[in-house]
Order: C-alpha cells, then sequence, then structure tokens
C-alpha cells in the first residue's frame, strides 16, 4: 500500500519553491505596472523562469496574484520602517521611506482598480497591512521629530496624503518625478523654525 503524504499546515516552503513564489511576484508587479492588469499570466511566468502550471501553484487565478503582489507591496513598506530606522540617521531614514511610499502608490494605481473589480473594496481586506504601514511612518516621524530633525506638531499622515494627494492631481503618467521631488519639499518643510 502505498504511503499517504501529510500535508503539514503552516510548514514553511521550500527555499526553491519561496525563491519561485518571489520571482513570480516581481515579474507580475513590473508586468502589472507596463501593461496593467490583464497582462499575460503566461508571459509572467516566462519572464520570472517559471512554467505555467508553477504560477499557478502559487496563484491559482489572476485575482490572487493580483492580491499577493499588492500585499507584498505594502508589507515591504510596513517592514523597510524598522531597517531603515536602524540603518540611517532620523531623517534620511523617513525621506527614505517617503519615496518607498511613492512606489507603493504607483502600484496601487495599476492594481487598485483590478482589485476593486474582482473583490469590490480591497481597502478591507488589507486593513492589517495598512496599519503596520501607517505605525512604520508613526515611528519614523517619531524618531525624526526626537533627534530634533523635523517639528513636533507634524503629522505623519499629512505626509502621505500629500504624497497621495499629487497622484491623483497629476493626469500624467509621469507624476512619480513630480512626488519624488515633493518628499524633498515636505522635508525641508518639516524642519523645526529657528
Amino acid at each position: 500500500m502505498p504511503k499517504k503524504r501529510t500535508h503539514l499546515v503552516g510548514r514553511r516552503p521550500r527555499a526553491d519553491a519561496q525563491r519561485n513564489r518571489e520571482r513570480i511576484l516581481e515579474v507580475a508587479k513590473q508586468a502589472f505596472a507596463a501593461s496593467g492588469a490583464n497582462a499575460s499570466l503566461d508571459d509572467i511566468a516566462k519572464q520570472a523562469g517559471v512554467g505555467p502550471g508553477t504560477l499557478y501553484r502559487h496563484f491559482p487565478s489572476r485575482r490572487e496574484l493580483l492580491e499577493a503582489v499588492y500585499r507584498t507591496e505594502i508589507e515591504k513598506l510596513a517592514d523597510a520602517g524598522p531597517k531603515f530606522a536602524q540603518t540611517m540617521p532620523p531623517i534620511e531614514a523617513l525621506r527614505a521611506w517617503l519615496l518607498l511610499f511613492v512606489d507603493a502608490v504607483a502600484a496601487k494605481q495599476v492594481i487598485g482598480p483590478a482589485l476593486n473589480t474582482l473583490i469590490g473594496d480591497h481597502k478591507k481586506k488589507f486593513e492589517t497591512s495598512y496599519a503596520r504601514m501607517q505605525e512604520a511612518v508613526r515611528a519614523l516621524v517619531k524618531c525624526a521629530i526626537e533627534s530634533g530633525d523635523i517639528r513636533k506638531d507634524l503629522n505623519p499622515m499629512d505626509l502621505l496624503h500629500a504624497l497621495v494627494g499629487v497622484s491623483h492631481v497629476s493626469a500624467s503618467p509621469d507624476w512619480q518625478p513630480s512626488a519624488r521631488r515633493l518628499v524633498d519639499i515636505l522635508i525641508a518643510g518639516s524642519r523645526p523654525t529657528k
């Protein structure tokens, strides 16, 4: 009698499977940014160096792939806050994080409408990821305030609202350079008055 395979719930994926997953997500992010949410999944698999079966094993549907790309971008942003805080001066950590936030907004502009179409209001689905992202910016602003680099009355959410605002105001596809310049303007405007 053949042995039954047991599947361990919560088991970590093999290293090669994890690398495949990460490659698929990175290629998918680029493909969605270039071609929109209807980018060819077969092309994504090919560019990631995996077969279509591997892609579908990790992400059985376009919806799941879109969700995973979006969640990965938000979680990278949340994880970057503590890493930047440990390796950079507070004001530089905040600046680097805000620049990364601009990239996340760009990903959301491509993926957000597709998620709305596929699952309705996606904000509720990603509440935990958003909360972690907000914690990251609050901690970075707190460190910059404590170091004396920025004013004590700065609301971290104002920085995010300004960057999201420029992405919505600009009708041109090159809003990102403007948003990147805005990061430096926001940092300069947040400095304490002497």
